[in-house]
């Protein structure tokens, strides 16, 4: 197994480092860098059930990067391990050790569907953000600081699983869509700015919905936990 990652470009490295950032903000469940080729798959959770009972859904991000050379890895580790790593590094830099800790973690044992995807029509990113800010704003405003984690987990269950409603600009087939998803493309930086006229390209594949969108994309699998 490749024990570093080389990439063909500078700037994909600082690339990196921006998504992890970005992850850190929602979780600390770790990055799963998966080489196949000449490409890093890079994944992230950004939500996950708490049981398989659980009707929160299960969110992950992805974000993809061109590698210098043929890599073959599959890894989980901490996100501050990669972000020391990184800052260790000089701004031309392109070589990555891997970390040699290792995560196990439920999310990871997870790969979404390759192949197979049915085009479900696009979305305005604008409305992708919005259904993420009235998302985390409901939250804000319902869940008390005082609160317990299972009422916590009731609410973002509520808010994080019901569909989002597309906007009069959408031209989206039924499938339904969890907010979940739209926190996540939001989150991670993968939407255009406000008001550029960005637009998310919406697949699925039986239980598994797929946003795509400038930055990166989004997989979520609705009900059932991971």
């Amino acid at each position: 197994m490749t024990e570093a990652l080389r990439f063909a470009e500078a700037v994909s490295l600082q690339d990196l480092s921006t998504y992890v950032g970005r992850a850190r903000r929602i979780q600390e469940q770790g990055i799963r860098l998966q080489a196949v080729g000449s490409v890093l798959a890079a994944w992230v959770p950004v939500m996950t059930p708490s049981s398989l009972v659980g009707r929160l859904p299960a969110v992950l991000g992805l974000r993809t990067m061109a590698l210098a050379e043929t890599s073959e890895a599959d890894v989980t580790v901490e996100l501050n391990a990669v972000t020391e790593r990184i800052a260790r590094l000089d701004p031309a830099d392109v070589e990555l050790p891997l970390p040699p800790s290792r995560m196990t973690v439920p999310w990871a044992a997870v790969t979404p569907p390759r192949s197979g995807w049915e085009p479900a029509g696009t979305l305005s990113d604008d409305t992708v953000r919005d259904a993420a800010e009235s998302g985390v704003s409901e939250i804000t405003d319902v869940v008390p600081d005082t609160a317990g984690a299972a009422v916590v987990e009731q609410v973002r269950e509520r808010v994080w699983g019901r569909g989002m409603e597309p906007g009069a600009q959408d031209a989206v087939a039924e499938v339904e869509i969890p907010a979940g998803a739209a926190f996540g493309s939001h989150a991670l930086g993968f939407l255009t700015a406000r008001g550029a006229g960005g637009t998310t390209v919406v697949h699925r594949l039986g239980r598994w919905v797929r946003l795509s969108s400038a930055g990166g994309f989004v997989l979520c699998r609705t009900s059932g936990g991971l």
